[in-house]
């Protein structure tokens, strides 16, 4: 992984193999930022000019490269646009998007320094955790060298209070979502249930957690009817994963539940072809778990926190479920399966069940559940639904601190009828596709005991980014909404 460091050198004395400066919008042309006032000087007076004549405004996450001629002692100045100027302080948002474009364009690059706003902690934290995972590449299936590899070292130019401690935050936040990212990155043949426990039991007790694993006996052992169910199909039987970590001085408990469908064809509801392509994505509420509860164990966060992630891989075959199918749950309610490609909610209700005997203060499961959630909101927002409005507001808000763009969405009581059966407690689907998003918040809810609040975050968009990379975001997986579960823990240790 690419490596930070701070530097206070002034930016044109520092050695690296690129500078890149924020530049600004103005009805005069592009401004330098904070950060580099004294790079002009270098190019006497005339940077502004030099941006001009190569077309660059100085928009949001526009790129431009211009050579020093020995101006400097880096060889080449990579100008990033931040749009307007703010009236006060910068966008952390902003900064983060900006430094992650200039890495991205970086590759191939042995080091790279940043000379944008990092005038506060909280700004320096921005930049490097926008510069690391910028700088991600998932390079593990690569033979033949057709790629380039990622800046090899940033280095943040900053003398603020503080910045020593967010760059390190930065560091082990970038380096959760970078595993996040290359969970659900890897070809499905190699990231089975029973392989994505191992890895989480080996990385998971380096970091100090405990880890509990229960496989396919011990699932019907003790009736986790919902994973099994999904499950059975596949020759990759289920596991469902028990986090934990313990704190101290904690006196607060999280719960986060994820989804962990290593692979979703969609069981005998067999999906189309051009909708199963990108299912390897399917366990990234499951893998956001894991990588939040590693970075709250490496922080040292004054919480509880348990994760459970439930994982199966949904095939069909001869033993898979059926259509008409009635599941016993770990809760104890039935549930009739009417479509065995609403698998996630199956085996996320199994989770969540479990969760709550540890009497946490919350509950958060967060998943790739429904293709309704991108039609709602697109690509890059995620819904978050919940039994309690304040708790929702407050999820919506903590993503929003983090970058990561959420949306709260209500649980109309008019939609649980739909989900009503002949001969179970409740169907796990409703026969109308309208307000599906929605429905499945609800078949959720009704799992959730009784005096526990619970959130749920729906990112089936933002898991996996099938267009171009964009700020930080790479194509393919990309963390979302680690960051917001980190968030949520510090929220409730107080940080």
């Amino acid at each position: 992984m690419t490596i930070v460091r701070l530097n206070s050198s002034e930016p044109v004395s520092i050695e690296t193999g690129a500078l890149i400066v924020g530049i600004h919008t103005s009805p005069d042309g592009p401004r330098t930022a904070p950060g580099a006032d004294s790079l002009d000087q270098a190019f006497n007076g005339r940077l502004a000019e030099i941006l001009t004549t190569v077309g660059f405004s100085g928009k949001a996450q526009e790129i431009a490269k211009i050579p020093t001629f020995g101006a400097l002692p880096a060889p080449v100045v990579v100008a990033v646009g931040l749009g307007d100027a703010p009236d006060g302080d910068h966008d952390l948002e902003t900064l983060r998007r900006a430094a992650g474009a200039a890495a991205r364009s970086l590759a191939g690059t042995a080091s790279a320094a940043f000379a944008l706003p990092a005038a506060t902690a909280a700004q320096v934290e921005a930049v490097a955790i926008g510069g690391l995972l910028g700088a991600y590449g998932f390079t593990k299936y690569r033979t033949n060298g057709d790629g380039k590899a990622p800046v090899g070292e940033l280095v943040v130019l900053s003398a603020a209070a503080g910045a020593e401690e967010a760059v390190k935050r930065a560091t082990t936040v970038a380096e959760s979502v970078s595993l996040v990212r290359d969970l659900v990155n890897t070809p499905p043949s190699d990231l089975y249930p029973a392989k994505f426990a191992e890895i989480v039991q080996e990385i998971g007790a380096e970091a100090g957690l405990s880890v509990e694993v229960l496989d396919d006996t011990e699932l019907r052992k003790h009736g986790y009817g919902g994973i099994v169910g999904v499950g059975q199909g596949s020759v990759n039987p289920p596991r469902l994963v028990r986090l934990a970590y313990e704190h101290p001085e904690a006196t607060k408990r999280v719960a986060f539940v994820g989804k962990g469908i290593t692979f979703d064809s969609g069981g005998l509801s067999l999906k189309p072809a051009a909708s199963m392509d990108w299912m390897k994505s399917d366990m990234g509420g499951a893998a956001a778990v894991f990588g939040s509860l590693l970075a709250l164990a490496r922080l040292g966060v004054a919480v509880n926190a348990v994760g459970y992630l439930c994982l199966a891989e949904n095939m069909p075959s001869g033993s898979a479920q059926r259509p008409s199918d009635v599941l016993h749950t770990y809760s104890g309610k039935t549930v009739e399966v009417l479509d065995t490609d609403a698998e996630g909610r199956l085996v996320l209700v199994d989770g969540i069940a479990r969760a709550a005997e540890d009497s946490p203060d919350l509950i958060v499961d967060v998943a790739t559940l429904t293709g309704a959630q991108i039609v709602a909101l697109g690509w890059r927002t995620a819904g978050v639904m919940s039994n309690d409005d304040a708790l929702r507001e407050e999820v919506v808000e903590i993503a929003a601190g983090q970058g990561e763009a959420a949306w709260g969405m209500p649980l109309p009581e008019e939609l649980r009828k739909g989900l009503d059966s002949p001969v179970a407690d409740i169907a796990n689907l409703q026969p109308e596709r309208w307000g599906s998003m929605l429905a499945a918040g609800i078949f959720l809810r009704e799992f959730v005991p009784d005096g526990i609040r619970w959130a749920h975050v729906d990112m089936a968009g933002p898991a996996f980014n099938k267009g171009e990379p964009h700020g930080y975001t790479p194509k393919g997986g990309t963390g979302a909404i680690t960051r917001t579960l980190i968030g949520i823990a510090e929220r409730y240790a107080g940080n």
